[in-house]
């Protein structure tokens, strides 16, 4: 998706949750990141996770998390414990299996989701989405991992948070449209 869903999620995570700073590495830039045990003045908590092919999904991570004061992690690495542990959550994924119905993402995602995310306990979480497409390429199938995410957080009684505009992109279809707006 665009930027200005990078800048809804950014927008969510920086208003609801203020961190204290420490210095991580992620990928091949030094990032300001905190530990995603951190939490709010509140007590509130969020966690940053996502999955990738390519590498794409794990720089938007990167930026979210520079700009959110959270740690970014390969949701394949997460356990149980720390998922449920946060109050918010922001998931973002690729899409790679283009026109799937299940396991849209090619990543760790596919078996999160259908094997772990039934067994834990997400209802009530506040959880913002992000989708990493291609619109010209793959413009019947754009961003549809996201919209995996969508269905199966809300479907577990998760809140999703931060639906976007579909205006200016350019895409015939997408999973990831619910009543018009993209679902991060």
């Amino acid at each position: 998706m665009k930027l200005s869903t990078v800048s809804l999620v950014l927008a969510f995570a920086s208003e609801a949750f203020s961190f204290t700073q420490q210095v991580k590495t992620f990928g091949a830039s030094s990032l300001r990141v905190a530990s995603s045990e951190s939490s709010t003045s509140l007590g509130m908590s969020a966690g940053l996770y996502y999955s990738t092919s390519t590498g794409n999904t794990e720089t938007v991570s990167g930026y979210i998390a520079e700009a959110a004061g959270l740690t970014a992690e390969d949701i394949g690495d997460a356990t149980d414990d720390e998922i449920v542990g946060h109050d918010s959550l922001i998931v973002g994924a690729p899409t790679w299996h283009t026109g799937a119905d299940e396991q849209r993402s090619g990543t760790p995602w596919d078996d999160w989701l259908y094997d772990t995310l039934p067994n834990i306990d997400v209802s009530g979480k506040k959880v913002a989405v992000f989708g990493v497409g291609d619109q010209q390429s793959y413009n019947d199938n754009f961003c549809d991992a996201a919209g995996e995410l969508y269905d199966l957080f809300t479907a577990a009684g998760a809140k999703v948070y931060g639906m976007t505009s579909t205006e200016g992109y350019d895409h015939s279809e997408s999973k990831a449209e619910v009543d018009g707006k993209f679902v991060g």
